[in-house]
């Protein structure tokens, strides 16, 4: 009686040897992917960029050059509860929010627009190829011209912001299959349904990607806006005004703020994508 043989390859049939490994593994997201194990991550990046701060004070050995990150915390701690700084920090949110409304909104419908409609596209071009190509300290330096300086924050941030949002828009408003949309066309599937069940959850990565990098950027020249313009209530003015005192430490803790700010709207704003995407926006 023959021995029996082992199962042909022929056909393609057998898969390869680490298949079964791989295969076991479906389902299970790979390192690095869950949120706990980017948790993880952040947190060991968070920990050896402190070691690395703390270790560049010690050989310096001067707070006025780089003070470390137990003097910033304990300066931090003294200045937070102030009203000078939580009327500072309210006055920067304000800014930013109100420079990120306003980008969104007008940024969306431009780009939409311009993605529609080659032809106002073409005509947008120019503008935003400017906008890109000026220095932010330029426009700063010109919005003081024209405008208070507690309203300098917010147009510095709106110009700057404003292309990244038209162009994701842009890019979300020609993100549907054009043969599910001549197909809707075809069956005259209503125009409304067409867009809130076809076009807007095509369109709904690019929007939520342009206005995250909106937000981020927004932040940045807010901040900086400030530095320059020195409203009456503001984190860049805060941060300012120390410098010119030499107060390094107070430098680092009116920064900490700025970049825990930003953090923690970008958080916010990731939640409510999140959310908005599982309910299928």
């Amino acid at each position: 009686m023959p021995a029996s043989t082992p199962p042909s390859n022929s056909g393609g049939s057998a898969r390869p040897r680490g298949h079964a490994a791989v295969a076991s593994r479906q389902g299970r997201p790979a390192w690095g992917e869950s949120p706990g194990h980017r948790l993880i991550i952040g947190a060991a990046a968070t920990v050896l960029l402190l070691l690395a701060w703390q270790g560049g004070a010690e050989l310096i050995g001067k707070d006025i050059v780089l003070p470390s990150p137990a003097h910033v915390l304990g300066i931090a701690g003294s200045l937070y509860p102030t009203r000078l700084f939580l009327q500072a920090l309210w006055a920067t949110f304000l800014r930013g929010l109100t420079a990120f409304g306003i980008t969104t909104t007008l940024g969306l419908f431009a780009g939409l627009a311009s993605g529609l409609w080659p032809l106002f596209g073409a005509a947008l071009a120019p503008l935003m190829t400017t906008i890109r190509a000026t220095p932010v300290l330029a426009l700063i330096l010109l919005a003081l011209i024209w405008f208070p300086s507690g309203f300098v924050p917010i147009f510095a941030a709106f110009l700057m912001a404003f292309p990244v949002m038209v162009s994701s828009a842009a890019q979300g408003a020609r993100a549907a299959d054009p043969r599910l949309v001549e197909m809707a066309r075809l069956f005259r599937v209503p125009r409304r349904e067409q867009f809130f069940k076809l076009k807007l959850p095509a369109a709904a990565p690019h929007l939520i990607s342009g206005a995250r990098s909106a937000l981020g950027l927004s932040w940045k020249v807010v901040v900086a806006g400030e530095v320059l313009s020195q409203p009456l209530r503001a984190l860049g003015t805060g941060m300012q005004n120390a410098r010119v005192l030499l107060e390094t430490g107070q430098v680092f803790a009116w920064a900490l703020a700025s970049v825990l700010l930003c953090g923690l709207t970008e958080w916010v704003f990731g939640m409510i994508a999140t959310r908005a995407a599982r309910h299928g926006l």
